[in-house]
C-alpha cells in the first residue's frame, strides 16, 4: 500500500479537513503526528523521521509543508534522498506533504506525482456553506451571494458562517441582506484584477478597460495603487515578451524572474502577442508621468488615469 501522498490546495482549513480524511481512512488515527514546514525548519529533520521508529508508538504521520517553496538544486542530496525513501517507504509511516502548485513541469513535482498518490483538494463551496448552516433556513440566492462574497475561500466560509449564524441566532433565517450587512466582501487577488485591466489595455477595449477600472476602484484600490499594479504587470510583460526569444519554459522564466509559480507566466504569456516592444516600453513612461503628475500637482488622480484609458 503507498501511504504517501501529495495534496495540493491553497486553503488551509480544506487541507485540514482532507488530512483528517486520509488519516481516518488509513486507521493512523492513533498515530503520533510530526509536522514541518519547510519555511521554518530544513527538509534533513523531516527525512530523519521517516527513518527512525517512534519511541513511543509504531505509527507516524508525517506531515511536509511549503516543499514547493525549494528549488532541486539547491537540496538536491535531500529530495534524492526522500525520492529513495519513496521507493521503498515504511508501511508504518503516513507520508502526506502539501503544496499550494505544484508544478508538473519540475523534477520535484514529476517525481511526486510519479511515486504518491496526488489529490487535488477541492469542495463544492455551495454544499459547504449549506452544511455549516444546516440548522437555519438559507435560499439558494443567499447561499450564491455569500459564495460569491468569500470568492470560494473554505476558511473565510466557515468565519463568516459562524458570524451570520451568532447574527441571526434566534431568528434562524438567513437573508441575502443579512449577508450584505455582515460579511466582509473577500478583495480578488490584484494579480488578477490587473490581468483582465492589461487584457483590456492592450486590445484598446475603452469600454472594457473602464468597467475594470471601475471594478478596481469598487474594492478600495487608490488610483495610484492601481497605476503601481500596472504598471507592474506590463513590466512583467516586457520582461516575459525578451525572454520568450530564448525558447525557455514557463518554469524556468519563473525561476529567472523569482515568480513563486509558473500561473502567473503562463497567464502573461498570453497578452505578450498583443504588444510590441515599444508599445511596452511607452506605456511604461506614461504610466510612470501619471505617477508623476500624481504626486506633485493638485490634478484629479481618477481623472488622470480615465484620461489615460480614453486615449489609448
Amino acid at each position: 500500500m503507498n501511504n504517501n501522498y501529495v495534496l495540493e490546495c491553497d486553503d488551509s482549513l480544506a487541507m485540514e479537513q482532507e488530512q483528517t480524511k486520509i488519516i481516518k481512512d488509513n486507521k493512523f488515527n492513533k498515530a503520533s503526528v510530526f509536522k514541518y514546514d519547510l519555511e521554518e525548519t530544513e527538509l534533513e529533520k523531516a527525512l530523519e523521521d521517516l527513518d527512525t521508529y517512534g519511541l513511543f508508538t509504531q505509527q507516524k504521520v508525517i506531515i511536509i509543508k511549503n516543499i514547493d517553496s525549494l528549488k532541486y538544486d539547491d537540496y538536491k542530496n535531500d529530495f534524492e534522498h526522500l525520492f529513495k525513501y519513496l521507493d521503498n517507504p515504511n508501511p508504518d509511516n503516513l507520508l502526506l506533504i502539501e503544496v499550494n502548485k505544484l508544478s508538473g513541469n519540475s523534477k520535484i513535482g514529476k517525481v511526486l506525482k510519479d511515486k504518491c498518490q496526488y489529490i487535488k483538494v477541492e469542495m463544492n463551496t455551495k454544499s459547504y456553506i449549506r452544511q455549516q448552516l444546516r440548522d437555519y433556513e438559507i435560499d439558494s440566492n443567499t447561499v450564491n451571494l455569500l459564495d460569491e462574497y468569500c470568492l470560494g475561500d473554505i476558511s473565510k466560509i466557515y468565519n463568516e458562517c459562524l458570524k451570520l449564524k451568532d447574527y441571526k441566532l434566534f431568528e434562524k433565517v438567513i437573508t441575502e441582506d443579512d449577508v450584505r450587512a455582515i460579511v466582509d466582501k473577500k478583495l480578488g487577488d490584484s494579480k488578477d484584477l490587473t490581468f483582465s485591466f492589461s487584457r483590456s489595455i492592450a486590445l484598446r477595449d475603452k469600454k472594457s478597460a473602464l468597467k475594470r477600472y471601475k471594478e478596481l476602484l469598487s474594492y478600495n484600490f487608490e488610483p495610484i495603487s492601481i497605476i503601481g499594479l500596472l504598471s507592474s504587470q506590463i513590466r512583467i510583460i516586457y520582461q516575459v515578451k525578451l525572454l520568450e526569444k530564448e525558447k525557455i519554459s514557463d518554469h524556468e522564466i519563473a525561476n529567472m524572474l523569482e515568480e513563486k509559480s509558473d500561473y502567473r507566466i503562463t497567464k502573461t504569456r498570453e497578452l505578450t502577442k498583443l504588444y510590441t516592444e515599444e508599445t511596452l516600453l511607452h506605456l511604461l513612461q506614461e504610466l510612470s508621468n501619471i505617477d508623476f503628475k500624481m504626486k506633485t500637482t493638485d490634478l484629479d488622480a481618477n481623472a488622470l488615469l480615465e484620461m489615460f484609458i480614453i486615449n489609448l
